[in-house]
């Protein structure tokens, strides 16, 4: 059983190769349904988490959250899609959602800018300078989130276990590479990788649900149903916010035990 993540650069050919290897390998396809997964679970029209997909966060929204609660919501309902095993994701993020789990098969795909400029150009009918520009805009912005969420930038070779540059290579042939090499055992979703990725899961589950209404959340860990909680809170609040905060994670799926600490 495997679990691979595919990052491409805008108008590449990693969408192509996504489809195309989950086919070979009869694997679940998944890009757009995290989006709306989480759109349904958390109720955000599915625009607004688009949007905070495509921008980069400005001053405000990363001194006060803003963007991130949508993050938090697209990588709870990532990490729910691919704890079954057996998928092909190419949306967005999955390399740094999955970047500390074990055994999952990070690729990255891209492309000769003059191919990427020639897709723009046919599918938005834009001059050669435009197409050009919205390549660069969009890669910049995605390159700005990458720093902001984890200091690292997507396009940062240690972020995968592939990196794949099609220019020579069609997709096929790269499909090819990609399914014989997650034959390997360094590829199979071990007993413990099973246990880190359902721990991982239900910890950004817990700071989803909690994002909005207890922004000064400070730390979350999640080990076999085990919970701790630690939040930012004034004594008089102390009991109130326990209070609210538990009855929000008893009805999480996973919890078993809950440890709430006060920190003033």
């Amino acid at each position: 059983m495997s679990i691979i993540t595919i990052s491409k650069g805008s108008y590449s050919y990693g969408t192509e190769v996504a489809e195309k290897l989950a086919e070979k390998l009869g694997y679940e396809c998944v890009s757009r349904e995290v989006l709306l997964d989480a759109s349904h679970k958390f109720d955000i029209p599915e625009i607004k988490l688009v949007k905070a997909i495509e921008d980069p966060p400005s001053f405000l929204e990363r001194l006060f959250l803003g963007k991130e609660k949508y993050i938090a919501y697209v990588r709870s309902a990532f990490l729910k899609r691919i704890e079954k095993d057996n998928v092909v994701y190419h949306g967005f993020a999955g390399h740094f959602f999955v970047r500390d789990v074990p055994d999952v098969c990070k690729i990255r795909i891209i492309a000769d800018m003059e191919y990427r400029i020639r897709k723009v150009i046919e599918k938005e009918g834009v001059s050669a300078a435009g197409a050009k520009k919205m390549i660069e805009k969009i890669d910049e912005a995605r390159r700005k989130w990458g720093l902001h969420l984890y200091g690292i930038d997507t396009w940062d070779a240690d972020l995968y276990d592939m990196v794949f540059k099609v220019d020579n290579m069609n997709a096929e042939n790269v499909v090819d590479i990609i399914a014989n090499t997650i034959q390997l055992s360094c590829f199979q979703i071990s007993p413990e990788s099973r246990k880190y990725l359902d721990n991982l899961s239900l910890e950004y589950e817990i700071k989803a649900n909690l994002v909005e209404k207890f922004p000064t959340t400070r730390y979350v860990s999640a080990k076999d149903g085990k919970v701790t909680v630690i939040i930012e809170t004034t004594l008089k609040d102390k009991e109130k916010v326990g209070t609210e905060m538990e009855g929000i994670l008893r009805n999480i799926n996973g919890v078993k035990e809950l440890d709430i600490r006060f920190k003033h």
